[in-house]
């Protein structure tokens, strides 16, 4: 059984009320910032046609967005670290809009990249960490339920901005579209004005002692300020973005399974259509199989999150987040069975079910790891290290369909790079929880050991005094 990591917060999650309202506003802000990379693909036939562009060239405005928002990582959890999640998500939903308006006015390929890949991206950045890590600071018994329906919102915009931006572009082209999008994306900065702050009650007292000039305190409050002086620049910085954790056992390998999952996460999505219609499948009802993969991932978050809370899995939870992994990557290596329509919606709704159990414990896991405290810094340093995989994966599954001339063997590639991730992080987290019962009986032993010295100098301290007296009472006789 896995041991669940302490909150260290300083006060009680009220695991209700107010945060409610907070899992509404991660909702809308998490919603936009996954589901827009895939959203804004509907338009990418047209800008093609009107810049003269390639496929490639198209399709680095998805991959530099994902890659933009998850190398800002860092930068968030450092912002919110130091003025909290709520100024973070407005000062996001702000950029992200603006960067979809800038796009409007884009003249050519590259200004589209640097509009809506670099600062719309950034922006979604600014949403996404501060999104997660305050639900953490609202809940503990119910965080996996929490999180499960925050995360519930990716879909949901999804399947909504899909027919919503084909309407758009008819009736008002792509610029229009990103101009209204633009606008639309500002909504973020009011589901940020839902996170109310929280955090243990202020204690700031004023000591007697120091008020009547007690020189011991002030000697003390002296050696504090110069202990203070002592921190290096190392020490400084931890408190923004914790680098220890490059040292906790349990991080670290949820990093490299994590890294190794990505390399082949998103490339189904992106090459599902294109497969359809590679079979001989029409436009729309190749489009129509992302909608059912949407509709099931929607139903999946907050049924996984409820499973997850549940006494019989929650102290697993590693293990669950594990076998989801391994679920979905066994989907795609069963996708190239699928030769009719009817195999590929059974396929889009499996592919939905394990995305779906996946994306909902993406960070309860990671929490579950290190613990609410340092979740801000660990969510941010993660997300840097997994924009890697994330920008290079969609174009790597793209080479091995350029080589073989088959979209089969790109799903073969992918199932098997995920099963292999979701055995490994299994396998690590047995050995894990193994050590760390190990380590937590040698603690308990040497504990119990300085007690019995303790007590064993205790005694032989009373029977030298009991002695002395009976040496002393001899001699006054």
């Amino acid at each position: 059984m896995a041991p669940a990591a302490s909150t260290d917060l300083g006060y009680t999650p009220p695991d209700g009320g107010w945060g409610w309202m907070v899992v509404l506003g991660a909702f809308i802000s998490m919603g936009f910032s996954y589901a827009f990379s895939k959203a804004v693909t509907v338009f990418y036939k047209e800008i093609q046609e009107f810049f003269g562009a390639s496929y490639s060239e198209i399709a680095w405005i998805s991959s530099l967005l994902l890659a933009v928002m998850y190398a800002g990582g860092p930068i968030s959890s450092i912002l919110v670290n130091r003025y909290g999640s709520r100024p973070v998500v407005i000062f996001g939903g702000f950029l992200s809009g603006i960067g979809m308006i800038i796009a409007t006015f884009s003249t050519s390929i590259l200004q589209l990249y640097i509009s809506v890949g670099v600062i719309a991206g950034f922006g979604f950045s600014m949403n996404l960490q501060p999104s997660v890590i305050v639900i953490g600071k609202y809940f503990l018994k119910r965080r996996p339920i929490a999180n499960g329906l925050a995360m519930a919102g990716s879909p949901v915009v999804l399947s909504t901005m899909a027919p919503l931006n084909q309407f758009l572009f008819d009736r008002f082209g792509w610029r229009g579209s990103f101009f209204i999008l633009g606008a639309l994306l500002l909504n973020c900065c009011v589901a940020g004005a839902l996170f109310r702050p929280i955090g243990p009650p202020s204690t700031k007292q004023k000591n007697p002692q120091i008020q009547h000039g007690d020189k011991a305190s002030v000697a003390l409050m002296e050696n504090g300020h110069l202990d203070k002086k002592d921190e290096t620049c190392m020490d400084k910085f931890n408190k923004f973005l914790d680098l220890t954790l490059f040292k906790h056992r349990g991080f670290l390998i949820y990093l490299v399974g994590n890294v190794i999952m990505f390399l082949a996460f998103y490339a189904p999505i992106v090459f599902l259509t294109p497969y359809a219609k590679h079979l001989g499948v029409d436009e729309y009802s190749a489009a129509f199989l992302l909608s059912v993969l949407a509709i099931v991932d929607m139903i999946a978050r907050p049924v996984t999150g409820i499973i997850a809370n549940s006494k019989w899995i929650r102290p697993r939870i590693q293990y669950f987040f594990s076998f989801s992994i391994v679920f979905n990557g066994f989907c795609h290596i069963m996708c190239p069975f699928a030769s009719s329509y009817v195999g590929l919606v059974v396929y889009s709704v499996f592919f939905g079910l394990g995305f779906g159990m996946v994306c909902a414990l993406l960070f309860e896991t990671l929490m579950d790891l290190v613990g609410a405290k340092r979740f801000t810094s660990a969510v941010g340093l993660v997300t840097i290290v997994e924009c890697v995989p994330l920008l290079v994966g969609p174009p790597l599954g793209g080479a091995i369909v350029d080589a073989t001339g088959d979209y089969r063997y790109m799903f073969y590639t992918c199932g098997a790079i995920i099963v292999f991730a979701g055995v490994f992080l299994f396998v690590m987290n047995f050995y894990n929880y193994r050590m760390l019962r190990k380590e937590e009986k040698e603690r308990q032993d040497k504990e119990m050991e300085m007690k019995d010295c303790a007590s064993l100098t205790k005694e032989d301290g009373n029977k030298k005094v009991k002695n002395g007296h009976e040496v002393a009472a001899e001699k006054s006789e």
